[in-house]
């Protein structure tokens, strides 16, 4: 295979004289099974991405468990929606400086800070479980400081992953980085969900603080020199207009945010809908939650592996993807067997991991490096708003009027969403929009 670099002006990287999308290094002819791990040939990603490994696994982990916790000190699902809303609020105030801070300031920085923040609180939170000192109160004030690091944390991590692999690279790390996350969903909810029956929820976010921990020290030991970091941006009025202004002119960055909005809002509360499913619908417990939680991000798994293969970015697929990971989530509401929803489960994780890479990967490959963290904070602020939001409807919607139509509704909503998409953009034409690995072209039309 050779490989083609083109040219990038220096031009491409002032923001204040050209905001149009810099030329983007390619690949000629068919990937190698090989070339699905060529991100990790970078010496700071596979530091990077070892650690995550272990954080991601660590996160899940507290994530059933806290989710869990919260079921038994009050028996109502609408709260652990309140939950999922305190960890991703802040995303909603915070997210446009955050994106500000991630082009401003060096990202690595930022990410050590964050995580640490992370590290204590949840280290604080899990000395309150296993003592057995624990209140509500004290696990939504740990989700609100974690949900405003999170929020910091969010664009410069996004950012971060081109320094490490480069342009030419972005894409196959984004998969890898959807692959690793979701292999952490499939171990860590079904540890988390043997933990919480033997031992309690404690432990869980004990192991979370610990990697949490490690996550910090392979930042610190990272190769600095081996970055590939675009110019801070200057400071100046107008920074976060100019970013909405450069998003909302791209078809190619408008439309996936469009789309993730719907999904975000309505289908991205997994969490609520298994909780109430594992009580209500089929009465399984925690063992149940867990096993929904890990059948889930096997199927993601499976998309993320098979993501890495993709040779072109449509945004037809973003928009099929969404229609087709509503019609699924519906169908596993209605599913008229366990065995039925059990497989609707893994195929929710197909198409969300499907729709989720496609819609990420365009929108960073349609980004300048030097605005990309405002941008992308827009991408992140649409994902976790839209989850505080939903979180708090579709709790509601589980507790009042059962489980069956909570999922119909978090199905239906992307999957009419799409429907409309498509008729918008075959109007307009713009369905024709593409992004191929062997020639890699993202075309504006008027």
């Amino acid at each position: 295979m050779s490989t083609t670099r083109v040219p990038v002006p220096p031009s491409s990287i002032d923001l204040m004289t050209q905001t149009a999308t810099a030329p983007i290094p390619v690949l000629h002819g068919r990937r190698g099974w090989r070339e699905t791990f060529s991100a990790l040939s970078a010496h700071n990603y596979r530091l990077y991405v070892s650690s995550m490994l272990l954080a991601n696994v660590g996160g899940w982990m507290a994530r059933i468990a806290i989710d869990w916790l919260v079921f038994e000190l009050t028996g109502d699902v609408a709260m652990v929606g309140l939950v999922v809303a305190l960890q991703f609020a802040p995303t909603l105030l915070l997210g446009p400086w955050a994106g500000v801070i991630a082009d401003r300031f060096s990202r690595r920085r930022t990410l050590m800070i964050t995580q640490s923040i992370g590290t204590i609180a949840n280290a604080v939170l899990a000395v309150l479980v296993l003592t057995g000192q624990c209140r509500l109160w004290q696990v939504l004030a740990v989700a609100l400081i974690t949900g405003t690091s999170m929020a910091v944390d969010g664009p410069s991590r996004s950012a971060f992953v081109s320094e490490m692999v480069g342009t030419h690279r972005l894409r196959n790390a984004i998969s890898l980085n959807a692959a690793v996350f979701h292999f952490s969903g499939l171990v860590g909810p079904a540890l988390s969900g043997m933990l919480i029956v033997v031992v309690g929820s404690g432990w869980s976010i004990a192991v979370n603080a610990t990697a949490s921990f490690i996550a910090v020290l392979a930042l610190a030991f990272m190769r600095p020199g081996e970055l590939v970091r675009a110019p801070g941006a200057p400071r100046g009025r107008g920074q976060i207009r100019e970013a909405l202004r450069y998003a909302i002119g791209k078809p190619t960055i408008l439309w996936p945010l469009l789309m993730l909005a719907v999904v975000a809002v309505f289908g991205m509360n997994l969490p609520v809908l298994f909780t109430a499913s594992a009580d209500e619908t089929y009465d399984t417990g925690a063992t149940g939650y867990g096993l929904y939680s890990s059948l889930a991000a096997l199927g993601a798994l499976i998309g993320a592996v098979l993501s890495t293969r993709r040779r072109v970015l449509r945004l037809r697929t973003i928009v099929l993807a969404t229609m087709l990971y509503g019609a699924v989530t519906a169908f596993a509401g209605l599913a008229p067997s366990y065995g039925l929803f059990l497989g609707a489960v893994v195929g929710i994780g197909i198409t969300r991991l499907t729709f989720a890479t496609a819609a990420e990967s365009l929108t960073q490959l349609s980004t300048n490096l030097a605005i990309r963290g405002r941008v992308m904070s827009f991408y992140l602020m649409t994902v976790t708003g839209g989850q505080a939001l939903g979180g708090i409807i579709i709790g509601s919607i589980a507790e009042s009027a059962g489980v069956t139509t909570a999922f119909v509704v978090a199905g239906g909503a992307p999957l009419i969403a799409g429907a409309v998409a498509c008729v918008v953009l075959a109007r307009s034409r713009r369905l024709r929009l593409v992004v191929r690995s062997r020639r890699v072209r993202i075309v504006q039309l008027a």
